[in-house]
């Protein structure tokens, strides 16, 4: 499934910058990034997931406030040190870097900024004390998704299981492709997690057998099902692992997080366009 490199990447660094990204809306991305790194937690990773969407929906999905005066906007525009903008969340061992109504002009604001595609990776430089950093990315291809896919060692792909799964797939693909070639050399495609499958329809069943056989070697063995607990943890402010840990949801992603712990320790994701 992997070609191993004679270089393991993540095994060189002390944090593995993981940005989930799809500019495709509606794919589980925040519930993803939310559900993955509180189930590293709960295998004993020290994860911190940084917000980047301008609506805010991992801030709100952690039971954060949108009004905050220190967010990931002060960090990327006005080079605030990141550990101060940096709070707890409910979970013991997950932090979050919120967002905020100001991030809605970042993407104009970022044009005219000084080395504007490495503004996150450079604030990323002093952290310390976590395993894992997620990247929630916005539902777009601009600058906040091109500094995301600049400071990470890796991109997981949430994908809806639904008929036009692989519209825009092949962008954001070419997307990751072009930001190796001339930002990041390291950056590679961790997997592609297939999102709100629901087995009791034909279609989505196609669907991800259809991505499956597109992305062979890319493609994660787990599968998000699509279920009502993981609709509607994140109106309480919960990752679904405190709010139904014995839920289908919880387990799934429990589960995604050991197999991208696997994918971190032991293998390199292979290149796009290599043979799988």
């Amino acid at each position: 499934m992997f070609h191993v490199k004679p270089t393991d990447f993540w095994a060189a660094t002390e944090v593995a910058v993981l940005a989930v990204s799809n500019q495709k809306g509606g794919v589980g991305k925040t519930t993803t990034a939310i559900s993955l790194g509180a189930a590293l937690v709960e295998r004993g990773s020290r994860a911190l997931i940084i917000d980047l969407d301008p609506q805010a929906n991992a801030t709100s999905g952690l039971g954060q406030g949108k009004d905050r005066s220190r967010t990931i906007y002060g960090v990327l525009l006005r080079e605030e040190p990141i550990h101060e903008a940096i709070v707890p969340t409910g979970l013991p061992g997950l932090d979050l870097l919120p967002s905020s109504v100001d991030m809605a002009g970042a993407e104009v604001e970022l044009v005219p900024a000084m080395a504007r595609e490495f503004r996150l990776r450079s604030a990323l430089r002093p952290l310390q004390g976590y395993d894992t950093v997620l990247l929630d990315c916005p539902p777009s291809l601009g600058l906040l998704t091109i500094n995301a896919l600049a400071a990470a060692d890796g991109v997981i792909v949430p994908v809806q299981t639904e008929y036009y799964a692989l519209e825009g797939l092949a962008q954001l693909l070419a997307t990751i492709d072009a930001v190796r070639s001339r930002l990041n050399p390291s950056l590679e495609v961790l997997a592609i997690v297939l999102t709100m499958e629901d087995r009791r329809n034909r279609l989505s069943l196609q669907v991800a057998d259809e991505v499956q056989q597109h992305f062979p070697a890319l493609v994660s063995q787990v599968r998000i099902p699509r279920t009502v607990r993981l609709a509607e943890a994140p109106s309480h402010g919960l990752p679904i692992s405190v709010y139904d840990p014995d839920s289908r949801g919880a387990q799934a992603y429990s589960e995604l997080a050991a197999e991208v712990l696997a994918r971190l320790a032991g293998r390199q994701p292979i290149a796009l366009g290599s043979p799988a």
